[in-house]
């Protein structure tokens, strides 16, 4: 075998899971560097247009270099849409929603538990899981009884990558067979203030940052998702921004690519004080 054609190492396994529901997919895996080098808490929430196709192995190859790197991660999955009817075991509109709040809150517990100071958490979400990053940063916006309302942990800072920011235009486009609908389980016009409260772009201004980078190359989400909602941020005075990277929608999550360096650029600078 050539130097170059080395089986990689295995991705180092959690070191706790926890679980915030009885759901099967109501867990989050948390993982500790031996030595904290960075301060703050990385969430990774992943992709998959919400549905249950996909899950949180997504996150752990990103968490493993993450917590080489001296990094506290947290990988979070939730429930997520099935082909089959929707129900309180299926994700969804408020099931999805109600897990991203619930397993971002259960961080501090854990934390508390593990002995381990938070410091700022910054939110590292792929596709759909960058939608659900920026709406968990915008919860406190929220009104008392909705859905994910009253957070328990503030989210300092958002990576998001190739992030479906904007619900509307997702559905408007018909995004990966009209994943938006199937997640809201109604239309904007049917349920104007179900979209309304799920929609990142329309919770603005959340006063709180938010760097979406996205690939040139990207043919599953279309860069206008990323531009539309940092654009609408700066103009209500939020600090957000895009940042393109090369490569396709999975070169964000894919280590020791161009793109993944840019997202370590940006999660340095919303973790680490200045």
């Amino acid at each position: 075998m050539a130097e170059n054609d080395a089986v990689p190492a295995a991705p180092r396994a959690p070191d706790a899971l926890h679980r915030y529901g009885p759901n099967p997919s109501q867990y989050a895996e948390l993982y500790v560097p031996s030595e904290r080098r960075l301060p703050g808490v990385i969430v990774i929430i992943h992709g998959g247009f919400w549905r249950d196709t996909y899950d949180a192995s997504l996150g752990r190859p990103l968490a493993d270099d993450l917590v080489r790197r001296g990094w506290v991660v947290w990988n979070l999955e939730y429930r997520r849409t099935t082909d089959g009817e929707p129900g309180p075991d299926t994700g969804g509109w408020p099931e999805t929603f109600e897990d991203i709040a619930a397993g971002i809150d259960a961080l501090g517990p854990a934390l508390a538990e593990a002995g381990l100071e938070p410091g700022n958490v910054v939110v590292l979400g792929h596709s759909a899981g960058g939608h659900l990053g920026t709406w968990a940063a915008g919860r406190h916006k929220l009104p008392a009884g909705t859905p994910g309302a009253g957070p328990a942990v503030k989210v300092a800072g958002v990576v998001s990558q190739a992030g479906v920011l904007e619900l509307w235009m997702a559905n408007w486009l018909k995004l990966s067979h009209s994943a938006a609908l199937k997640l809201m389980g109604a239309t904007s016009e049917e349920d104007p203030r179900r979209w309304q409260w799920a929609d990142p772009v329309r919770m603005l201004p959340i006063g709180v940052p938010v760097i979406a980078l996205h690939g040139k190359s990207d043919a599953d989400v279309p860069s206008a998702l990323s531009r539309a909602y940092t654009d609408a941020a700066r103009a209500q005075g939020d600090p957000a921004r895009m940042v393109f990277t090369t490569g396709d929608h999975h070169a964000l999550i894919t280590p020791g690519t161009t793109a993944w360096d840019a997202c370590l650029v940006a999660l340095a600078e919303l973790a680490v004080p200045a």
